[in-house]
């Protein structure tokens, strides 16, 4: 049977042993949902794992009648997606634990108890948390409980379609137009139902790359796993298989059977069949910084601190009094300008017009007349600048005015000074180039916002052919294959690492902006009017 396979054809002959090392969804097929049925009138639509757009899961209305069910069909592992939720709609008498009907039960990862396989999971009472384990001979029925989570398709085809179901998904958010014609209906909100295209991932004898067949393709095929030796196979690894071996394991040799795809450089140098060192996995800070304009898309990169480029300050923008509060700090006093008039309720408290100039003090609380009685509200203590003296005045919290900073500051910064002295986030544009980088991508922004530091995992690897210099790659975010080769590492103290400014996509931006620094609660919201 000879097919093709990205545009190039694959010939699979009669008795070639093929060793199948995995199944992935390849597309997924859409209709529109209407009450947890496919619509009469929706016509099926194809949509490519990068559609745009973020989903919401809709839960399973369907039980699992075991433990062992759930296992097989769902994915269960070591990743923030692979810690699926359940609940009985009966009691689960355990010997020192009872699991109450409707109590949330995350599943976390499935091991050898004992010698019996089950599952260790968790619930969660009084903020506290109480761990189990449930055999896979546990029977009963198995709900999925709600997710508030949002997902890319992407995500919801890799971790949150259980094998043998369909998915049904609510459109949460559009992050950008679809390049070609939108196969959705315009301005479309509402609920689908996805149903997977399988391709089965193989290695074949005399191959040194993956091979993807489509699980429509009509080839007749049988099992001889007992009675072949499948060592003689190549082992795929995924980065995140090389980031889970222990740090003894490192440096190591490996050859790329499946390269990434994208001309950003080292990406471009990582093609199939190079061979390279991987010397170490660790934690890496960067900065996460989005291009300041008006109109979208905008532009986002991770910077590495160890960036070579400098930066002046860019005046920041102030939607209400609260956010000056915020961004106010020790280290020197804020000056802003009102770009927006506000008229104040209360005659103890300032009105504020177009062109007001303001050094933003404290926060404090002041007691006005409202309706008669006397209430007591948060107002931000500023000076108001005259042409000739100094004014005290109080802002109300609440005020939703507007204002810009005024820049005083001419010097230029490091990306490492700039963490060290000021809160993010922080608005700059770059002042001199990386002179280390043939082409600094961040030059010819014209500003940029500083949102937050993040912490990433990455591989440090180099080629074998020529290892002048390392580089960091990352391992979320980068799909690429590899085999282990048995050779020794000549180099063992890795060359001079490179570090590169790397650009993310849109859906990348807000799966970090929705995960990094999960620990951090958010700012409470302003103050509302007093009622």
């Amino acid at each position: 049977s000879i097919y093709e396979m990205f545009g190039n054809e694959c010939c699979l002959s009669t008795g070639e042993v093929i060793k199948v090392i995995g199944f992935k969804i390849n597309k997924l097929i859409a209709s529109i949902c209407e009450n947890n049925e496919v619509s009469q009138f929706s016509a099926k639509v194809e949509l490519p794992l990068n559609f745009p757009g973020l989903y919401q899961v809709v839960a399973d209305k369907t039980p699992y009648v075991s433990i062992e069910e759930i296992t097989r069909k769902v994915f269960i592992g070591p990743t923030r997606f692979g810690h699926p939720c359940f609940y009985s709609p009966e009691d689960i008498k355990l010997v020192n634990l009872t699991i109450k009907h409707g109590e949330q039960i995350i599943f976390n990862s499935v091991e050898e108890v004992n010698g019996t396989m089950a599952v260790n999971c968790g619930v969660v009472r009084n903020n506290q948390s109480h761990s189990f384990t449930l055999p896979l001979s546990q029977e009963g029925k198995f709900y999925e409980c709600e997710d508030d989570q949002i997902y890319t398709l992407k995500e919801i085809a890799e971790w949150k379609i259980p094998k043998c179901r369909n998915r049904i998904v609510k459109l949460s958010n559009t992050l950008r137009m679809w390049n070609s014609s939108n196969p959705l209906p315009e301005n479309f909100d509402g609920c689908l139902i996805l149903t997977p295209v399988y391709e089965v991932q193989a290695v074949m004898k005399f191959r040194k790359d993956i091979v993807h067949i489509l699980s429509d393709l009509d080839v007749e095929v049988k099992d001889i796993t007992d009675c072949y030796d499948i060592s003689s196979f190549l082992q795929p690894l995924s980065l995140e298989d090389v980031f889970e071996r222990t740090s003894k394991e490192f440096p190591m040799v490996a050859e790329i059977m499946d390269g990434p795809s994208g001309n950003q450089k080292p990406y471009n140098l990582l093609y199939t069949g190079k061979e390279i060192i991987i010397y170490k996995k660790y934690q890496a800070t960067r900065v996460l910084a989005s291009e300041i304009r008006s109109d979208s898309p905008k532009r986002h990169f991770l910077i590495p601190i160890s960036y070579k480029g400098k930066f002046k300050r860019r005046p920041r923008e102030f939607p209400t009094a609260y956010d000056l509060e915020i961004a106010r700090s020790e280290k020197e006093q804020l000056h802003v300008v009102a770009t927006k008039a506000f008229d104040s309720p209360h005659k103890e408290l300032f009105s504020v017009s177009v062109g007001d100039q303001f050094l933003v003090q404290q926060r404090q609380t002041s007691e006005v007349l409202y309706e008669g009685r006397r209430k007591v509200i948060d107002a931000l203590a500023c000076e108001q600048i005259l042409s000739d003296t100094y004014k005290k005045v109080l802002l109300p919290m609440y005020m939703e005015g507007g204002f810009v900073e005024v820049i005083h500051d001419k010097k230029q910064y490091q990306l490492s000074e700039i963490c060290k002295e000021f809160r993010l986030p922080f608005n700059v544009k770059v002042s001199v180039r990386d002179l280390s980088v043939e082409e600094d991508v961040l030059a010819a922004v014209p500003g940029l916002q500083f949102e937050e530091e993040i912490t990433d995992s990455y591989l440090l690897i180099s080629s074998t052919s020529s290892p002048v210099e390392s580089w960091e790659i990352p391992v979320y975010r980068l799909n690429m294959s590899i085999h282990l080769l048995s050779k020794d590492v000549q180099m063992v103290v890795p060359p001079a690492t490179k570090t590169t400014v790397e650009e993310i996509s849109e859906q990348q931006y807000y799966m970090m902006r929705r995960y990094e620094n999960q620990a951090l609660h958010p700012p409470p919201r302003p103050p509302k009017k007093p009622t």
